[in-house]
């Protein structure tokens, strides 16, 4: 209990005793997930694209349709508490991934930071990286591979 009274939430609270609020507020915005990945069916290694699902608004880094986007985007993951530490392609800088492995959360979160442009002003976001999926022949992703993945 003294832990909960100087410690922020998610420094003791296991994912499953997190209220809604405190689960969503985990995201930091960086819309990360929302790009298309590569795997290589040999190594199982993931590669990350700079295509953004067309539902991204990409100034925003937000999902436009959130809450129906599983609904209207069949390959979309609802990340929960059973799932989240089973998705290899979470994004290295995830909190939900960082969390689930042990880790903190970094200086530009924006539950740490107080802001929500610290994730990108540290360039931690597909903000002006990305682009959409309207216009690019998924059948090429491989020629949109980044490397500023961290």
């Amino acid at each position: 209990m003294e832990a909960e009274k100087t410690n922020p939430f998610w420094k003791y609270k296991p994912f499953a005793e997190m209220t809604h609020e405190e689960w969503e507020s985990l995201c930091d915005g960086c819309a990360l997930c929302c790009l298309f990945k590569l795997e290589d069916e040999d190594t199982g290694e993931i590669y990350y694209t700079s295509v953004a699902c067309r539902f991204l608004a990409m100034h925003r880094c937000e999902c436009k349709i959130y809450p129906e986007r599983s609904q209207r985007v069949p390959t979309c993951v609802v990340l929960t508490p059973d799932n989240v530490g089973k998705i290899p392609w979470m994004p290295p800088t995830c909190a939900y991934r960082l969390l689930a492995e042990g880790k903190d959360l970094p200086w530009w979160h924006p539950l740490v930071s107080g802001s929500k442009e610290t994730v990108h002003t540290a360039g931690k976001s597909a903000r002006s990286r990305a682009i959409s999926e309207r216009g690019v022949d998924l059948d090429k992703l491989e020629n949109y591979v980044v490397d500023w993945m961290d």
